[in-house]
Order: structure tokens, then C-alpha cells, then sequence
């Protein structure tokens, strides 16, 4: 059975209903930043979408490829995680999606090294 980060590592993907702190140790992520609309299906926030999850599912596949990654293990691509703000706002004003900023982020295992990101 694939390894599941959500499951496995319950802490930091399904919260508690009392908020907690939860220390995060160092993790391996792939990133982008972007500003705009969401809900622009030309946007900078689609374009990343397709770009995190195609690295994403890339790596995922490599076993089934030339590609070999030193101790690889069959495991479900986390959850698409994100922060979002707005420069000069106080809270969010959601009538200016354009001026929304982002980095959205997935989660790599830890034996995904430079090289094989640099590969996908």
C-alpha cells in the first residue's frame, strides 16, 4: 500500500478543533509564487497548478520510467498546500482578486534530491 503523508503525518494535515501549536520540522516542498486572480483559467495561479502537479506526478511516476530515484518508495502525492495575501490590506478585500498574491506548494519525499527535481 502506497505510503500516505495524510495519514501518516495526521498533525499537519488534519487539524485539531482546538487550535494548537504544531512544530513543523524541515520538509522538502516544490514552490511557486504568484499574484492574481484564481480564478483566471489563464492565471498565474493555473499555470502554477498544472506546473506543481505535473513535478509533482512526474516524480511520483519515475519508477515506471528510465529515471531511477535512490530509495524511492510507492507513496499519494500530498494535498496542494498555500498562503494567500493582499499587499497594503487589512484582512482581505475578495472584490480585488487580482490583487491576490500566493505561493502554492506540494510536498516531495524526502529522497526526491535536487537532481531528480531538476529531472522532472
Amino acid at each position: 500500500m502506497p505510503f500516505d503523508y495524510k495519514k501518516e503525518y495526521k498533525e499537519f494535515y488534519m487539524p485539531p478543533k482546538k487550535p494548537t501549536i504544531v512544530e513543523v520540522p524541515a520538509m522538502n516542498y516544490i514552490a511557486v509564487r504568484g499574484q492574481g486572480d484564481p480564478n483566471d483559467e489563464k492565471g498565474e495561479y493555473a499555470q502554477t497548478l498544472g506546473l506543481l502537479y505535473g513535478i509533482a506526478f512526474t516524480i511520483k511516476m519515475s519508477y515506471k520510467g528510465d529515471h531511477k530515484i535512490q530509495g524511492y518508495f510507492e507513496y499519494v502525492v500530498p494535498p496542494l498546500e498555500g498562503f494567500w495575501w493582499q499587499e497594503n490590506t487589512k484582512g482581505m478585500d475578495y472584490i480585488r482578486k487580482q490583487d491576490l498574491y500566493f505561493i502554492s506548494m506540494i510536498r516531495l519525499p524526502d529522497f526526491v534530491t535536487k537532481e531528480d527535481f531538476d529531472w522532472a
